[in-house]
């Protein structure tokens, strides 16, 4: 496989995994593929697999400057990894959202915005999260001391 033919099976891996968690994230199969992870694994050795070709070629791993990180970004290896590295801990943060709802009970239709922007924008959908998160256990707090 190309580096091509890796990325577009890495995109294409990924994203049934978001349709599931935002459309039907209580389905049997979908609690299978998070509580085991399995398409984060799966990318991970995908990950290895492009960020020790891109050492064996000579790429110089450095993340100590801007300069070092725009660098390493024109291997083509390392932009795969990189890309790859994104897919992996975005979809790991979605899949810990999920989780992290099963206490909170917040509804789906609250859910899927922070979802799809994690899948999107990856930071941005924690943070509506963590800010809706935040919102409803004050409205709690603030009931239970009524």
């Amino acid at each position: 496989m190309t580096p091509t033919d890796v990325f577009s099976f890495a995109n294409l891996t990924t994203m049934p995994m978001w349709i599931l968690m935002i459309f039907l994230p209580r389905w049997r199969v979908t609690r299978f593929l998070i509580d085991f992870k399995v398409i984060p694994v799966l990318l991970s050795v995908v990950y290895i697999i492009y960020i020790v070709q891109s050492v064996l070629s000579g790429a110089q791993i450095d993340f100590g400057s801007l300069a070092s990180v725009m660098k390493l970004f024109t291997e083509e290896n390392a932009v795969l990894a990189g890309w790859v590295h994104y897919l992996a801990f975005d979809l790991l943060i979605g899949m810990w959202i999920l989780d992290k709802n099963k206490a909170l009970g917040m509804h789906q239709i609250i859910i899927a915005p922070c979802l799809f922007l994690t899948f999107m924008f990856g930071p941005m959908g924690f943070l509506l999260f963590m800010t809706v998160t935040t919102i409803k256990t004050k409205i709690q707090t603030h009931e239970k001391s009524r």
